[in-house]
């Protein structure tokens, strides 16, 4: 089978669908869909590859003459639609990074492992980071001084008083601060939606949005880490509420969902071989299988982050 063949079954089956073609001053839309993460991660890299426009980034490098030694990315706009987030196998193997990377992102973004890597924004010596997801999230601050906003908090008391809410919303943008700074947030909002399945049980909904995504080496690991995070809003609501919370579907948007010129041979000869010569069960991991890795990899990943905040 060639890739080709591979994508248009993935459209035949409505995996893959092309809602808008590119054209002259205009960015595709896709989407793709799967049962599972692994499942649409893999079509929404599959259908970038085949229906995606050529860009060029402000990171493509130029030789000295100024002429460009990269390809230019490959760009799209694209929804991607999980049904059941933490169905099997959740792992792909492809994405760039090992089970320890893995749970030290999880960490990071769930837990706020790395907070104490942010910046004091006062201080134009202080070269750490400008913010983290999880600062952004759970930590929000309008102006220095200012008591910090814990959205995740305050969304989930809302949706267990109020489960038919409409304004279950946390952003990570400060329109004074992030327009100008190097690395501006890429995660700009979470929605979240209780829908009723029977008396005192409820689904949470996810919708995401990312202005910027880097689809290869970097989508995979946001997409893992933040259905984690719905699953702790689950468990905050459920809490809260006395009634039973379960994972509903996840709806991943980014505006710019590219691979980078520089990575398309790696992206080729690694994720396009694996679709071509593995069964999906063979270029895949469940999370029970990974569940000891990570569990082995957490202490270490603790030590590490001690000694660098030390």
């Amino acid at each position: 089978m060639e890739i080709k063949d591979l994508i248009e079954k993935r459209i035949k089956e409505n995996k893959i669908l092309v809602e808008l073609e590119s054209g002259p001053g205009q960015i595709p839309v896709l989407a793709a869909v799967g049962k599972g993460l692994a499942e649409a991660w893999e079509n929404s890299l599959l259908a970038l590859c085949a229906f995606g426009c050529e860009v060029r980034t402000e990171y493509d490098r130029k030789d000295q003459a100024g002429n460009y030694e990269d390809p230019p990315s490959k760009d799209c706009s694209m929804r991607m639609v999980v049904e059941s987030p933490m169905s099997e196998p959740m792992i792909h193997r492809a994405f760039p990074g090992g089970l320890e990377d893995l749970e030290e992102y999880r960490m990071e973004v769930v837990d706020g492992i790395k907070d104490g890597w942010i910046r004091d924004p006062i201080d134009p010596n202080d070269r750490r980071w400008e913010y983290t997801y999880h600062e952004r999230l759970f930590a929000y601050k309008r102006t220095q001084g200012e008591p910090a906003i814990d959205q995740l908090k305050v969304l989930a008391e809302k949706l267990a008083k109020t489960p038919h809410t409409r304004r279950a919303q946390a952003i990570t943008w400060q329109v004074w601060m992030d327009p100008e700074i190097e690395h501006p947030p890429c995660l700009q909002s979470l929605w979240f939606r209780l829908m009723p399945i029977e008396k005192d049980h409820y689904r949470l909904n996810l919708n995401q949005r990312f202005r910027s995504r880097d689809a290869y080496d970097a989508a995979f690991m946001n997409c893992f880490a933040l259905v984690f995070l719905m699953e702790k809003v689950a468990r905050l609501i459920q809490d809260q509420a006395g009634f039973q919370v379960s994972l509903g579907r996840y709806v991943d948007e980014s505006d710019s969902y590219h691979i980078y010129g520089h990575r398309l041979d790696d992206f080729k000869s690694r994720f396009l071989k694996q679709c071509l010569n593995r069964k999906f069960e063979e270029r895949t991991w469940t999370l029970e299988f990974a569940q000891p890795f990570f569990d082995q990899a957490r202490p270490n990943i603790l030590d590490k982050v001690k000694k660098m905040n030390r």
